[in-house]
């Protein structure tokens, strides 16, 4: 993919992994299958049953990828950015056990919204309407 532009840090990919989960079942589906893969990993060093590692895997990764393809449309940041992403995905988690990771997405996803904005000077955002 030439012409792509490459993440040097983990900071410069931050904003990237969010646009990249901007819809909220995406990030619910991510959020589901986190929660079940460190579940299952738990259970499997407790245990001691390394049969259940694998398992961890696709709970993890299948409602990740499943959300990427059919609800995000795009492709999971895992293939290209897998320890990133990964470190991205508990990030994006903790915000959410928070709710605190609409207001990231808002963040991430401004300057795409502005660019798309008509320049007529008209605003249409909420926060510059004038109070009731």
């Amino acid at each position: 993919m030439e012409g792509e532009k490459r993440y040097e840090s983990f900071e410069e990919f931050w904003p990237f992994y969010v646009r990249e989960h901007s819809n909220k079942w995406t990030r619910r589906f991510h959020f589901v299958g986190t929660t079940a893969a460190v579940s299952l990993l738990g259970t499997a060093i407790i245990k001691r049953r390394p049969a259940l590692i694998p398992l961890a895997l696709v709970a993890g990764y299948g409602p990740a990828w499943f959300s990427h393809f059919f609800i995000e449309k795009n492709r999971p940041a895992t293939f290209k950015y897998p320890l990133w992403s990964l470190l991205a995905d508990f990030k994006m988690w903790g915000k959410m056990a928070r709710g605190k990771m609409d207001r990231e997405v808002a963040r991430a996803t401004a300057p795409a919204r502005e660019a798309a904005a008509p320049s007529n000077g008209v605003s249409h955002h909420d926060h510059d309407a004038p109070a009731a």
